[in-house]
């Protein structure tokens, strides 16, 4: 697929011929339209539309999930999949991307910066991504971006190192917008990485062809110190098929998602499960957090919800499961890096420009050392969070790299927010500036789990 710059919605990316929609994915979509319309306020109901919107996203609306479309099965579940080999060791410590790696972050970042962050404010406030955004995601090759050229994808190589780049860029945009974009993405690439020959058949057309399904990672669970690597959610053997019980929270785009990967405990191993959306038993349920709130976050029920043995994704003995937890940390240090950059370049020429007492403040020491500061510890954060996907690339052990990576972005990347708050004063407290959004974004990096994969 090539890259494009035209980011216009475009293709077949609208519901096939007999397929239907969750009517409170319809009814979402459709206020988020309207609070975005100017009629709202020549006619005076803006404060009440926006009301309304609030009212849906936060109150938890419940619903059972909708299949948008019938996955048929293909291929052989005993056989392995396609997989990309991993990338050519260069032999030397460099970090420089290649020409095409350098040639979709250019693309990437442009659409981050005309799509992306003037849609941003209104996708936080709404709790949902705008059609325009996603389908204009679309265009550019997001959810292929981990999928072998052999099956529909651009990846001639992992791609770790390529997604990441392309995580920070979209970040830089705004972090919620970025999440919403690339959770199809995380589906596409788990399957391309672990499917076996036949789930990828079943379900890779459908990401790779022009009518891109919403699909969701769900590893994360509302319980007290969570430990990602111990998911309460059980998947008990009943002959032929698992059964799956238990809760997920933060599961972005949830309620338009037709395809889920599921963390679930099977034989004492945390495994993947492939779920699909109209699965008896599945309910989804609204779940807007504090940050990350154009990525329409949700919560995923599973009330002895039935599936296939052959709906593991890779390993039984827990192996594929950790993989993905690191790869998933690693897209979110990406995501942190991107966003810290956009509070960086932000606040720079703001201090330059603001003045107190007849000078700038950037005159004053104590300003000047906490965007110092920034620009230090943010350089940290990508160094290192380079260097843990281009061992990802390259097939090697990141465990060490990516462990280290998540802690300094969590830390760092929390206190980046909050000096950007500080060096707004009063302005940083209110929503004219985008920083206040970046900060709370910034709060998910230590409690996020899954949803993004590179």
């Amino acid at each position: 697929m090539a890259l494009t710059r035209n980011f216009r919605p475009g293709g077949k990316h609208g519901l096939a011929s007999g397929e239907t929609r969750d009517p409170i994915g319809l009814a979402v979509a459709a206020l988020s339209r309207v609070a975005q319309s100017d009629l709202l306020d020549r006619i005076g109901l803006r404060k009440q539309a926006e009301q309304t919107v609030l009212t849906v996203t936060r109150s938890g609306f419940r619903a059972a999930t909708t299949a948008g479309r019938t996955f048929q099965r293909v291929g052989s579940s005993r056989t392995s999949g396609v997989r990309v080999p991993s990338a050519s060791p260069a032999g030397v410590f460099d970090l420089t991307p290649t020409e095409d790696e350098q040639m979709l972050v250019d693309v990437v970042a442009e659409f981050a910066e005309e799509v992306v962050r003037p849609a941003a404010a209104d996708a936080d406030t709404a709790c949902t991504a705008g059609d325009d955004v996603l389908k204009a995601s679309l265009e550019i090759g997001l959810p292929i971006l981990g999928v072998p050229e052999s099956l529909g994808g651009i990846s001639e190589e992992r791609s770790a190192m390529a997604g990441t780049l392309v995580a920070e860029a979209l970040a830089k945009g705004d972090m919620g917008l970025a999440v919403a974009t690339l959770a199809p993405g995380a589906v596409a690439t788990a399957l391309s990485l672990w499917g076996s020959e036949q789930q990828q058949q079943t379900y890779l057309p459908a990401f790779t062809g022009d009518d891109v399904p919403a699909a969701a990672l769900a590893l994360t669970e509302p319980r007290v110190l969570f430990d990602v690597l111990e998911p309460a959610t059980t998947a008990l053997r009943d002959g032929p098929d698992l059964v799956l019980d238990g809760e997920k929270s933060l599961v972005a785009r949830g309620v338009d998602a037709e395809l889920f990967v599921v963390g679930a405990q099977l034989d004492g191993s945390p495994v993947l499960v492939l779920v699909e959306a109209g699965a008896e038993g599945l309910t989804v349920e609204g779940d807007p957090a504090m940050g990350v709130r154009a990525a329409s976050l949700t919560r995923l029920r599973l009330d002895g919800v039935r599936v296939p043995a052959d709906a593991v994704l890779g390993a039984t003995d827990g192996s594929t499961y950790a993989e993905c937890v690191r790869l998933s940390r690693l897209a979110w240090c990406a995501l942190a890096v991107g966003t810290a950059q956009a509070v960086l370049d932000y606040v720079t020429p703001y201090v330059k420009e603001r003045e107190a007492f007849g000078e700038p403040v950037a005159h004053r020491q104590s300003v000047a050392f906490m965007v110092a500061n920034i620009a230090i510890e943010l350089q940290a954060m990508r160094l290192v969070t380079y260097k843990a996907a281009s061992r990802a690339a390259a097939g090697k052990d990141f465990s060490r790299e990516v462990a280290l990576a998540r802690t300094l972005c969590a830390d760092k990347g929390m206190q980046i927010g909050l000096d950007g708050v500080q060096l707004l004063g009063g302005h940083g407290y209110v929503k004219e500036h985008p920083v206040e959004r970046w900060y709370r974004d910034l709060r998910a990096i230590a409690v996020m789990e899954g949803t993004v994969l590179v």
